[in-house]
């Protein structure tokens, strides 16, 4: 039996999501920010008048999603057949951080074309297992962008979403899903109920571990300091009750947005801990380099704002300042300017990361994330 991608008329089949018995050992691919486009999705020269750079963007990411991200998606699908394939472990599904698509694509009618051939896409890739995502800013840029991740992307994660006995028919970009014994919040950082909705979750949370997936980081870092869920001053109240609530349930932390490798464990107002680990997908280079390591709290400071000299030098007293915050209450700290992604392990009580650079499969760096956030 096969499944019509709901709110996608027209196109092909999906094959049904691979159902993994639960084990007590189980892994996911962590996909960061694609961006997928295509130059036909997009008024171009609207573009070109009214946002030139965009419109270089828009040229970028639509070769991209052409040359890299193929070959991402067909070493991750390799990864889970090798991962599948073995007596001790399993993968449930893949997870992406949002930013899907790229967006600014110029009427109603494109945005929606340009998320069904993400869809597509998608679906060709084959990875086997169910691809589950949060909503990016970019995901919802553009004129009719807002209804076209509804009307396209709610009923496709409903659907994936339907095969760990959440939601098929879901009404909101925030869902829950239970594996093994893990929780996994999907966070739509640009709705302002899903904090209540987060508070609501976690209270009735009964597994050993729990997983917030979202697009902005909670905590700062690199030159982008600004760009954090809850950044602004109006925002104060709901960013100590997120941040509490983080800490009260010694969260792990997927995020995306700001483009760079990052870890970091922070302190929460109640005086627990989570730990945030970013990861970006826009792959440049098939065997990237790592560019500005910083290691360590005693890298987590200002100057951070270095590793991109050219961003809003006007803003760099600001940025600044927000680190002066932040700082005494980071208790670990890693940073790279690396594309990649990653492979989380959950394994008992242990919570580990692989982390690779660029589309290969050479691992990088590895992570012992429940180590690092119990220490």
């Amino acid at each position: 039996m096969q499944t019509l991608l709901a709110g996608t008329a027209g196109l092909s089949l999906l094959p049904p999501p691979v159902r993994a018995a639960s084990k007590e050992a189980f892994a996911f691919p962590l996909f960061g920010d694609l961006h997928y486009d295509k130059l036909s999705c997009h008024d171009l020269e609207l573009l070109g008048r009214e946002k030139p750079d965009d419109l270089r963007q828009v040229r970028e990411y639509s070769a991209l999603s052409t040359g890299t991200v193929p070959r991402l998606f067909a070493s991750v699908r390799e990864t889970i057949a090798d991962l599948n394939g073995s007596p001790d472990t399993t993968v449930p599904f893949a997870v992406q951080v949002g930013d899907l698509v790229e967006g600014l694509c110029g009427s109603a009618e494109q945005a929606w074309q340009l998320d069904a051939d993400a869809l597509t896409f998608v679906r060709e890739s084959r990875l086997g297992v169910p691809f589950l995502f949060t909503k990016g800013n970019h995901d919802i840029t553009g004129p009719g962008a807002a209804d076209a991740f509804k009307s396209v992307f709610h009923p496709f994660l409903g659907e994936q979403a339907a095969v760990f006995g959440g939601d098929s028919r879901l009404t909101a970009a925030r869902y829950r899903i239970e594996y093994g014994n893990a929780l996994f919040c999907f966070f739509d950082a640009y709705d302002k109920e899903s904090l209540p909705w987060l508070e609501a979750e976690l209270a009735r949370r009964t597994a050993r571990h729990c997983f917030v997936i979202l697009h902005p980081p909670v905590v700062p870092y690199g030159a982008r300091s600004t760009w954090h869920l809850y950044s602004g001053e109006r925002d104060k109240a709901q960013r100590e009750r997120l941040l509490d609530l983080l800490g009260k349930h010694n969260v792990f932390v997927l995020s995306g947005h700001i483009h760079k490798y990052n870890l970091l464990v922070r302190t929460a107002p109640g005086g627990g801990k989570f730990l945030q680990l970013g990861v970006s997908s826009v792959i440049n280079a098939p065997e990237p380099q790592p560019r500005h390591l910083l290691s360590g709290v005693k890298d987590y400071n200002g100057d951070q704002v270095t590793v991109e000299p050219n961003f809003s030098p006007a803003s760099e007293q600001q940025r600044r300042a927000v680190y002066q915050v932040e700082a005494p209450l980071v208790t670990q700290f890693q940073y790279a300017d690396l594309p990649g992604y990653a492979v989380v392990q959950v394994n008992g009580p242990r919570v580990t990361a692989i982390v690779y650079s660029g589309v290969g499969r050479q691992a990088w760096r590895t992570l012992a994330l429940s180590e690092l956030l119990a220490s």
